[in-house]
């Protein structure tokens, strides 16, 4: 399954091949359904957002110019709309740009996340992640779980690439803190 099975499809699909689609939204409606999945956190709203991503693409399947993947125009798709579903559902996070952590508190944490089961390390990454800004979230998921360049995001988001690592610098940085914040009063429950 390459770029030119794809645009085979795509071209079917322009000259009136409706079937042809149907291809199409096999192949990705898992990647789809996975992305707005880890973003919308509802399986009824991954879904519905799966569901309008694939009638959005197919009402303008005609402005896909071909100049990055298929899967690449689809996350935008999704990402536009999940971006706005969130948007309705804003929430106001504090910032954590100005705290300092000192060295100690950092071995402390890194010493008792080393010692964690992975089980565990992925629940505290997840509790982390569900913590960012939407945007964020997104943009995390994107290069970490979904295994997107930073040329790929850039298209998805509309965001520069030099602004997509510096986005994604910041949200590692507040996910630090917030496992930071997590870990330590795990550990001082612990004591």
């Amino acid at each position: 399954m390459n770029k030119t099975e794809d645009q085979y499809y795509i071209d079917a699909v322009r000259k009136g091949n409706v079937q042809a689609f149907s291809y199409l939204v096999e192949k990705y409606q898992k990647l789809v359904y996975t992305l707005a999945l880890k973003l919308l956190k509802k399986p009824e709203d991954a879904e519905e957002m799966a569901q309008d991503t694939f009638i959005k693409a197919y009402q303008k399947i005609d402005t896909y110019e071909g100049k990055s993947k298929f899967s690449t125009w689809l996350y935008s798709i999704t990402y536009n709309g999940c971006i706005s579903e969130l948007r309705k559902r804003r929430i106001e996070f504090k910032s954590l740009d100005d705290r300092q952590i000192s060295d100690q508190d950092e071995q402390k944490m890194h010493d008792y996340y080393r010692e964690t089961k992975k089980e565990d390390q992925e629940k505290y990454l997840n509790l982390a992640l569900e913590r960012l800004p939407e945007d964020d979230q997104v943009l995390v998921t994107l290069y970490y779980y979904e295994n997107q360049s930073m040329d790929e995001i850039s298209l998805i988001s509309g965001l520069t690439v030099s602004n997509v690592k510096i986005k994604i610098h910041r949200a590692r940085k507040k996910m630090h803190e917030l496992l930071h914040e997590m870990l330590h009063e795990e550990i001082y429950s612990l004591l």
